[in-house]
């Protein structure tokens, strides 16, 4: 039974502010008011039914006046609790020149409204927010109908064949971004659309920012062709490891050139594997046993503390189930991801250690890279104490997506930091990111090794089993507040492939990423 307010009550003789959830009378009411206004362009009274009438007014506005949508009918589906799905069908019309031949086109789609109790009155009126007015819309995204601002693109892969997102989901927001970064470039002409513009991110977030998106075409443009570096049969692989996982990310590259194979992500709204800013826990070692080989603080068969605790910052470490390892070797601590291993030699680091080490030989954090659609470098940044000791270990403060880590992979395979690219930066000239220097040959060995042994001897042997001889690994998990199951990781390298993966609330890297990767690496591009 739905609750209703407490109106009939009354304090100090004046009657009660009414309180509680809206009663199903009330959101009715609302609801029915509300998109009644809408349809009969109304948009004063439309927007008074809201708890923010200017913002509303300026949305609803915007439909007629910057979407050019008319003929508008709204139909209200069943209520759950306070809030009300409707159905949108209009029409969108747009003509290029005033008084010359006009194209129009039917446009249908689902929203919702909320109703909420305003606390200082007690009024039951629709809870504000874009999405009422189009579910693709947030705060500063407008709806526009026009001459699209950047040109169609055919996106083709290295084979020459299109790449489309019904063919391959996870593409969605690569080709809108191909779209806005090369549409102009690429020597199209545009079209006429119904596209969602979003509003233009601050400064520094351009690269985590969502391309515009095309919601109807009145006109088709002419498209220009984009090569990617896209293998199909790598992609399509991708796209079925992704499919038959929830929350899963992964990126294939190739470690002698950083061209990137492959991107998949099981949800197409965000895409994660490249965009997504993730602690990524254990794999993080193979950045940290690169820094400590090189300073002579551990060497791959030499002896190495792996305590069942350490405790550093005022923070006591442990390693998962509380193992050790006594009179183990180094390698020993890594194959089975020893995490007081690392955490022991954070008193013989200075803070910025790992930052400088990931930055100088890794090529990430530095908020350079040019793949050819939005993407996010990593980041490591400079802490103190327990937070520096957590980085160690891929936790504290240090952020990664799978394109990164399969380009750490890809590093150590090919002895080289080559930027990952999607794009050859022959179409466009633009710079390539690079890394200030590379590991000593005896630094390099070793690490490879490292990863090698992780692949036949330690937690990474399953996914790796079969693989040959030219392949090293590593295992992650990161620990996410509130989360019951932590993020899993697999990052490896297979010859000239390097991929590497997670799969968000998977449990440990080798059961839940590792699959994917061993997918991608038997697949050879």
């Amino acid at each position: 039974m739905d609750g209703g307010a407490a109106s009939s009550a009354t304090v100090d003789g004046k009657p009660a502010v009414p309180s509680g959830p809206p009663s199903a009378a009330e959101v009715k009411a609302v609801a029915t008011g509300f998109l009644t206004a809408w349809q009969s362009g109304d948009v004063a009274k439309a927007a008074a039914a809201t708890d923010d009438a200017g913002a509303a007014r300026a949305a609803l506005t915007g439909l007629t006046k910057d979407a050019h949508l008319s003929e508008v009918k709204l139909a209200p589906g069943t209520r759950t609790g306070a809030k009300v799905p409707f159905h949108v069908t209009a029409m969108v019309s747009y003509a290029k020149k005033a008084g010359g031949p006009g194209v129009s086109k039917p446009y249908a789609y689902d929203s919702s409204l909320t109703a909420v109790r305003r606390k200082s009155d007690g009024k039951v009126l629709v809870g504000w927010e874009p999405a009422v007015v189009h579910p693709e819309l947030k705060d500063g995204d407008r709806l526009v109908t026009g001459e699209a601002g950047d040109p169609p693109v055919t996106a083709v892969d290295r084979a020459g064949g299109e790449l489309t997102a019904k063919k391959y989901p996870s593409l969605g927001t690569v080709l809108d971004g191909l779209r806005e970064k090369y549409g102009k470039k690429a020597g199209g002409t545009a079209g006429v659309e119904l596209r969602v513009v979003r509003k233009a991110p601050a400064k520094g977030a351009e690269k985590n920012a969502l391309p515009d998106k095309t919601l109807v075409t009145l006109s088709e443009g002419t498209p220009g062709t984009v090569h990617t570096t896209i293998s199909p049969s790598v992609q399509a692989a991708a796209e079925k490891q992704v499919a038959s996982r929830e929350r899963a990310s992964v990126v294939v590259l190739r470690p002698s050139t950083g061209e990137i194979l492959g991107v998949a992500n099981s949800s197409p709204g965000f895409n994660t594997a490249f965009q997504g800013s993730l602690a990524p826990g254990s794999t993080m070692k193979v950045i940290t046993s690169s820094l400590l080989l090189e300073k002579g603080l551990a060497g791959v068969d030499k002896k190495h503390p792996c305590p069942k605790y350490f405790t550093y910052g005022h923070w006591k470490f442990q390693n998962d189930d509380k193992f050790e390892i006594k009179d183990g070797t180094f390698k020993a601590s890594f194959a089975r991801s020893c995490n007081t291993a690392f955490i022991s030699q954070a008193p013989k680091l200075e803070d910025d250690s790992l930052t400088k080490q990931a930055q100088q030989v890794f090529g990430l954090g530095l908020d350079n890279w040019a793949i050819g659609v939005p993407s996010f470098d990593g980041a490591v940044p400079v802490q103190s104490q327990a937070q520096m000791a957590a980085s160690l270990i891929g936790q504290g403060g240090v952020r990664m997506n799978p394109l990164n880590m399969a380009s750490v992979a890809a590093t150590v395979k090919s002895g080289t930091f080559h930027q990952p690219y999607l794009v050859s930066p022959d179409v466009d000239h633009r710079t390539l990111a690079t890394a200030a220097r590379r590991l000593s040959a005896g630094t390099l060995a070793g690490l490879r090794e490292l990863m090698h042994y992780t692949a036949v001897a330690g937690t990474a042997v399953e996914p790796m089993s079969g693989l040959g001889s030219d392949m090293g690994a590593k295992t992650g998990s990161a620990e996410v507040d509130g989360q019951k199951e932590p993020n899993g990781w697999f990052t490896a390298w297979r010859g000239d492939l390097a991929s590497a993966a997670v799969v968000q609330q998977g449990g440990h890297g080798g059961d839940s990423a590792g699959p994917v990767v061993r997918a991608m690496l038997l697949n050879g591009g």
